[in-house]
Parts: C-alpha cells; structure tokens; sequence
C-alpha cells in the first residue's frame, strides 16, 4: 500500500537518521484525519523535488508531529519542461484543468486572459482565483505523488503572453491547424516547451495571427475538439511519449 504523502514547507536541510517535524494543515490532516501515530511511515515532498520517507516518533496536539528520516530521493526536472499556458476556463472547470494537467505532469501553470474567455479576473479577483488554482496544483501533485508541485502564475494578457514565448518553443492547440503534433521531429530537446491551450469559445484568428507571429507554432492532436479542461493532459500525455519525459 502507498505511503500517504504531505506537502512540508523546506526539506533542504533534511538528513537520514535525523528528526523532521510536521505542522499546521498537514500536520493537522495527518495526525487528526489520517489518525496516524507513532511506528507508522509516511512520506514529505516540499515540492522542489525532494522525497523523504520517515517514521513518526511521536504527536502533539491535534496539528503537530515529530519523525525520523529513513530516506532522501531527489527526481530530477523532466527535459523538456512543458509550461501549461491555461485559458481561463468557466469557474466549474478551472480547477479540474488545473487538476488534470497536474496530474499530467505540467511543470508550470499560467492562467491566460484570452480574448474568448468567459470568466474575467480582474485586480481584485486573481489573487483568490490564482490561490484556488494553486490549491487544485498541490493536491493533484499529492495525488498523483509528484514530487514537484507547478507553479501557477497569471494571468496573462495575450500580448504579455506573445512576449512571454518570444524566442521559445511555443504550441498552441487549434482544431484548424494543419501540423500535428506527432509529426513535430524538435521535441525532445533541452529548454522549455510553452503549451497553449484556447478557451470555451475557441482561440480567434486575429489572436492566433499574434501568437504565431511570436513564433508559436499551430498544431492539433487529433481529428476530435477537446474540453479546454481536458485538452491540455491530452497533449501532456502526447509530449511525454513522443519526447524523454517519460
């Protein structure tokens, strides 16, 4: 049976053998949900790549408890890095696209104002509904026991994206485009790969003209239109077995 696994704030100074503690929500869900207790093991990401297995010696309170290391694995950072560049999708599907390209392996997350986007974050809503988002990312990562948890940023405007992947290796998803994905022979190669992914409504041609024109490149997965909450695992999925991610 899988070991539970807990997000810990810093695990750079962690050493076999020696004590580590865990506290505040994760210690809570581990000691008052999980129930567990002293002799029993679990395993501690920080997100940065580290996973430490350690057995529990002992719990305070209903938030607080102490354990020795028994091990330390670092995973390497996938090559090429695949950046999720996110559409704002409707609010019940946001978090399930964050949710799915997590668990797909996104390295990154970057929510993005589309032109066609429905859902709107202006000042005063992006920083609750780029929380929201980020909790979807942690707990998908625990899920699926990822040891790194993708950053999300955003959101971004389509001309501040258009600067972002300047000079990169950037796709955009389009149900009209004549490339396929599999036929791309630069994939597997060192850097990062920007993955954008349209909204509800579709990615218009005036905003698909300025994504290419900052060189991304129009590519399709297959003969179906995907959800924008699933299309982006689809193409996780693709890059990973078309590349040395997997």
């Amino acid at each position: 049976m899988s070991l539970p696994v807990f997000l810990h704030p810093d695990l750079s100074l962690a050493e076999p053998g020696q004590p580590v503690g865990l506290e505040g929500a994760e210690g809570r869900h581990a000691v008052t949900v999980k129930r567990m207790g002293p002799g029993e093991r679990l395993v501690l990401i920080d997100g940065s790549g580290l996973r430490i297995t350690a057995t529990i010696t002992g719990v305070q309170g209903k938030d607080t408890l102490a354990a020795l290391v028994d091990d330390i694995a670092e995973t390497p950072e996938p090559s090429p890095r695949v950046v999720v560049v996110q559409a704002i999708p409707k609010s019940e599907r946001a978090e399930l696209a964050v949710d799915l390209a997590t668990q797909a392996g996104a390295d990154e997350i970057i929510a993005w104002q589309a032109d066609r986007c429905v859902s709107k974050w202006d000042a005063k809503k992006a920083p609750k509904a780029r929380a929201k988002w980020e909790s979807a990312a942690l707990a998908a990562a625990k899920q699926s026991r990822r040891t790194r948890i993708p950053a999300v940023r955003g959101p971004m405007t389509t001309r501040q994206l258009c600067e972002e992947i300047a000079g990169t290796r950037a796709l955009v998803l389009h149900e009209d485009a004549s490339v396929r994905l599999k036929d791309l022979d630069d994939l597997d190669t060192e850097g990062t790969i920007y993955l954008l992914v349209g909204p509800e409504g579709g990615i218009g041609e005036e905003e698909l003209d300025q994504l290419t024109a900052a060189g991304a490149t129009a590519i399709k997965l297959g003969p179906e239109v995907l959800r924008t909450a699933s299309a982006s695992m689809v193409a996780l999925a693709s890059i990973g077995t078309l590349t040395s991610r997997w």
